[in-house]
């Protein structure tokens, strides 16, 4: 194995299908992000009473089946990855771990500009303090950080801790937005002043912190736990191997995954116990280990495509978009800011899910041609080229 250093990684060094799981990553947030853009959460119950026909109840299933919950956990295992490769190449290396938390400081502040500037939906800041317990746990062998992986994405307590800690501190975030309701909102987002938009994108961040760090964390540092126990135990080094050996295993994991996800959705809803009280609480966080570990099958149909299928010219363009992960994150927020917010085509619940899904579909084509194209002259997306010279504190040459 090559001696790793501290500069940034070289095409030729790269392991392909790393980027073609975060393009495919990219795809698959898109396409749920899209419909918080075009509807926020406080709206989507009469949005979806008012908008909803037979094709869009048909693209509510298909969400549901396919993309909802599966690819935030890809996003988060990569980035887990990301973190331990990072840390193997510091400890041949012999240098500081300070590296990693000034990465991680620097990203922190890119999603905290995000949510202000752009779109309060960032997880990216999630991710950076994310990382950073990553990097503490680290020394951890993989077994424990694989155990750790398991306990964080099954615990079931988090609602209680969390109505515990936000009554301790005297935290309320269902009041945050009471003065705004489904009209206001709209007009807001619709044809209110960039102004009048960011006073309610913070807002609409804290109201949401429930959300974010009480159901998407513990699953994101799961998948970040699992990740770095991937690198930690060689699998990475032997990723041909490993997709092939588990191929009954993941099999078996989409099998049981979709069988229970179609029970959920569409046979536990005719009985009481799916509104029960203790056992409600129960199926949903069922619902979400079986979302996440569809995500894994993902991962696993895709490499194993890749490596031993026929589809290798169909998946490669999904490499540029991942080599741009983060610039094509936040490019997806600014496209979802110019469609539906007042400074741009004032789009915000005019359209219905059926438009939401194609329109997702073509922004992604889109950045897959962009993408290719920016790859053919530069080296690195513009956002991946800032944080790097930012992490090593240095100019890099950008263009090829």
């Amino acid at each position: 194995m090559e001696k790793p250093n501290l500069s940034p990684v070289k095409t030729s060094h790269r392991i392909e299908i790393l980027d073609i799981w975060r393009g495919f990553a990219v795809f698959g947030i898109f396409m749920v992000n899209i419909e918080i853009m075009n509807s926020v959460f406080m709206n989507q119950d009469l949005y979806y009473e008012e908008m909803i026909g037979p094709l869009d109840s048909i693209i509510i299933r298909l969400s549901q089946l396919f993309f909802y919950n599966k690819f935030f956990p890809i996003f988060s295992f990569l980035f887990g990855l990301g973190i331990a490769m990072q840390l193997e190449k510091l400890k041949l290396k012999k240098k500081s771990r300070s590296f990693i938390l000034k990465r991680m400081l620097i990203l922190f502040i890119i999603g905290i500009l995000h949510i202000t500037l752009i779109w309060g939906g960032d997880v990216i800041h999630l991710y950076a303090i994310l990382g950073v317990l990553i990097s503490i746990l680290y020394k951890l062998y993989s077994r424990c950080l694989l155990l750790l992986a398991c306990y964080f994405l099954l615990f079931p307590f988090y609602d209680i801790v969390a109505e515990y800690i936000f009554s301790w501190i005297g935290f309320s975030p269902e009041n945050i937005l009471k003065t705004y309701n489904y009209d206001t909102v709209t007009e807001v987002l619709r044809n209110g002043s960039y102004t009048e938009a960011l006073k309610f994108r913070i807002l609409e961040y804290f109201s949401n912190v429930q959300v974010l760090f009480v159901f998407l964390a513990p699953m994101a540092f799961a998948m970040m736990l699992l990740g770095a126990s991937f690198v930690r135990s060689g699998k990475l080094l032997k990723l041909k191997d490993f997709i092939l050996k588990s191929k009954k295993p993941f099999i078996w994991i989409a099998i049981l995954t979709n069988v229970y996800r179609l029970i959920f959705l569409f046979i536990l809803p005719n009985f009481d116990i799916y509104r029960d009280d203790f056992f409600g609480p129960v199926w949903l966080k069922l619902m979400m280990v079986c979302d996440t570990l569809f995500g894994l099958f993902y991962m696993w149909f895709i490499a194993w495509l890749w490596f031993f299928g026929k589809l290798t010219r169909v998946l490669k363009p999904l490499a540029s978009v991942g080599k741009m992960a983060l610039s094509n994150y936040i490019l997806q927020s600014l496209i979802g800011v110019i469609i539906f917010n007042g400074i741009g085509f004032s789009m915000y619940q005019k359209l219905n899910l059926v438009q939401c899904f194609f329109t997702a579909i073509g922004v992604f084509i889109f950045q897959l041609i962009l993408s290719k194209i920016w790859l053919q002259h530069f080296k690195f997306g513009p956002l991946e080229w800032c944080w790097r010279c930012l992490s090593y504190g240095k100019i890099f040459s950008i263009k090829k």
